[in-house]
């Protein structure tokens, strides 16, 4: 497939993501796993898409009060300062390929999670619990280019943490201030690196699509069965880039 065909992948990308809270990086580090090989490059620009998306879906949580600082702050306190930290490690092409794999099915098998799950009891957290979960998830967003929600999401879900909407609405400012944490860290780490051409058409795309997408997550749009689909290409992209970064094996 041409690269010329990203824009409207990435559109179709946004859409679906935007409308259950998340930003896409997942999806936008496995499709640009397959066209670009510069491993900086594909982790700057998959979290400058996610920030474009995000920011969309929390003014629409934030303008529909579903955004609770209250309960999100513990969360975000943790998260920031190790995306930051975890976006300047510096790693060889194969181990950032091999932990983006390892990512990509750990989000796979988390959406799968969360698109086949009935509707949950909500609990408390802890502040520590909290600070603990989200400064794991916020390492891991700083280190493979994740905005973080994907794994976030589905596990205070299966948590029982609180009802989705509430969940979604974290999702998607988590992934907001990890991202730009991500993206500062890469900055001071000197391995930020764009195709300024190639992302203004990715902008283009996913801010359309993710406008589109939270207009239909306020409409609480069903969109269960593309998720599953999605899941299930994160999963395979997952398992292609570890197959081939660390024995050598096409698929």
């Amino acid at each position: 497939m041409s690269i010329e065909y990203l824009p409207i992948i990435f559109f179709l990308i946004a859409l679906f993501y935007s409308s259950v809270g998340f930003g896409g990086g997942s999806s936008y580090l496995a499709i640009l796993s397959l066209f670009l090989t510069d491993f900086y490059e594909i982790r700057s620009t998959a979290l400058v898409l996610n920030i474009c998306v995000v920011t969309i879906g929390t003014l629409v949580f934030i303008k529909n009060k579903v955004f609770n600082i209250k309960l999100f702050w513990p969360f975000l306190a943790a998260s920031i300062p190790l995306s930051y930290l975890g976006a300047q490690i510096r790693l060889s092409q194969t181990s950032f390929f091999l932990i983006l794999g390892s990512a990509l099915i750990l989000a796979g098998f988390f959406m799968i999670l969360r698109f086949t799950k009935k509707k949950l009891d909500s609990k408390q957290f802890s502040n520590p619990k909290k600070m603990a979960l989200g400064g794991g998830i916020g390492l891991l967003s700083g280190i493979s280019g994740i905005g973080g929600g994907i794994f976030l999401s589905p596990v205070l879900n299966l948590l029982k943490w609180a009802d989705p909407r509430v969940v979604a609405s974290l999702a998607s400012v988590f992934i907001w201030v990890n991202s730009i944490a991500g993206l500062v860290g890469l900055h001071a780490a000197g391995t930020y690196k764009l195709n300024e051409e190639l992302i203004l058409r990715l902008v283009i795309a996913v801010v359309v699509g993710g406008s589109i997408g939270s207009y239909l997550s306020n409409k609480k749009f069903n969109l269960k069965f593309l998720g599953v689909l999605t899941s299930i290409l994160v999963l395979y992209v997952g398992l292609r880039l570890i197959l081939q970064h660390g024995f050598g094996i096409q698929i």
